[in-house]
């Protein structure tokens, strides 16, 4: 046989190529409230995009279903390769640039009641948390490029701390009793997020401190990369100030909170009451996807670069959402994080339609389960737990 003659590798086509550009047209709804309410006259009209974000994309997350197709493992250095797939991500971060300056000189420029106020931050700060979730993506990357945009990303909402708190902290201590930004079985959002957020930001310095000493750097220069986000934040926020007026800086506030509650929302979603495994060592069995909680419901899969295959992103932190592949072992959501985020918001019907779901997730062994501390033996005698099978 011939060289000429040789088969030619076979080209894998993702059948959802296309669908990723969602992750762009979503954010840009930042838009669609104001226009509304412009050719209304109506400033209630600002709510419709979270109308669509909060409803639409449950209801059509329900109406389309899952898909958990994954493509070959052969297949994933040509989709890792693919520019194409880079170039959406970097596309979405002057949207969400331009997305969360607009809405600083809408608020400023416009006389709004204090509820299309209120729409406006809820609206910033969901779009904010679409700018959370591509720092996600990208600051898991190896090479600077990617690492500094994420930094960037984050950087509106003053949230530029969490890609040192997520990669060296989060993904350590995942599923863990240790993990601030893992939630206990029992434990509310409202209680987690006081957790989460200040501890968060905790780990995040105390990181940061160790590495910079490690390298011989000064912890208060430029090296930091903590004190780099804030100084694009500060940046950023005073060109506001100065352009719009000190009565925006309310606002830059409130829906800075709400994006970065967004984060907040995501954790508690991802790994809710999972226990990994103590060794006799001392050390915790590796990360397995049954420890996180998976979705993969269409829609919210497109507009949030796959974040909801989260037990294989724990596997291989580095590999792209494009190559994230589904696992049949990794406890399932009833849900997309949009509608997911909503039955968090409301506690006893989460604790209604996530308990069981835990409970069946580990096999009815206790022993797996991470308990919100003071609540073991009343959720235990709850669920019918021997509490023997604990100790």
């Amino acid at each position: 046989m011939t060289t000429n003659s040789l088969p030619k590798p076979e080209v894998y086509r993702d059948p959802k190529r296309w669908a990723w550009w969602f992750s762009l047209g979503v954010p840009a709804l930042i838009g669609l409230g104001p226009v509304l309410m412009l050719w209304q006259g109506d400033p209630k009209m600002l709510w419709w995009p979270l109308v669509f974000l909060y409803l639409a994309v449950p209801l059509a997350d329900a109406l389309l279903g899952e898909e958990r197709s994954n493509p070959p493992e052969s297949a994933v250095a040509q989709l890792e390769a693919d520019a194409y797939y880079r170039y959406i991500t970097y596309a979405l971060v002057p949207v969400l640039w331009g997305a969360f300056v607009f809405a600083a000189w809408f608020v400023a420029s416009h006389d709004l009641p204090w509820y299309a106020w209120i729409a406006m931050v809820l609206n910033t700060g969901a779009v904010g948390g679409f700018g959370i979730n591509l720092g996600h993506e990208l600051g898991h990357k190896h090479n600077r490029w990617e690492r500094w945009l994420a930094l960037v990303t984050l950087a509106p909402s003053g949230y530029g701390h969490f890609t040192v708190e997520h990669n060296r902290g989060h993904h350590a201590e995942v599923a863990t009793p240790h993990d601030s930004a893992s939630s206990r079985m029992g434990e509310s959002i409202w209680r987690f997020v006081w957790r989460e957020m200040p501890g968060g930001a905790v780990r995040a310095w105390r990181y940061e401190v160790q590495r910079l000493q490690a390298q011989g750097h000064s912890i208060g220069g430029w090296h930091n990369q903590i004190l780099q986000g804030l100084a694009i934040t500060g940046a950023l926020w005073l060109v506001l100030v100065l352009w719009l007026g000190w009565m925006v800086l309310p606002f830059l506030l409130a829906a800075s909170v709400w994006t970065n509650f967004q984060l907040t929302s995501a954790n508690y979603v991802e790994h809710y009451g999972l226990l990994r495994h103590k060794l006799a060592d001392g050390q915790y069995e590796r990360c397995q996807p049954r420890h996180s909680w998976n979705s993969n419901h269409i829609v919210s899969n497109w507009i949030l670069f796959h974040l909801q295959r989260h037990a294989d992103h724990h596997a291989h932190a580095a590999r792209r959402y494009q190559a994230l592949r589904h696992f049949d072992d990794a406890p399932q959501l009833p849900s997309g994080y949009a509608g997911m985020f909503l039955l968090a918001y409301v506690p006893p019907l989460w604790f209604a339609v996530m308990n069981p779901r835990l409970i069946d997730a580990v096999g009815h062994d206790p022993a797996r389960i991470n308990f919100a501390p003071g609540q073991r033996e009343a959720l235990c005698r709850q669920y019918g737990f021997r509490l023997a099978a604990l100790d």
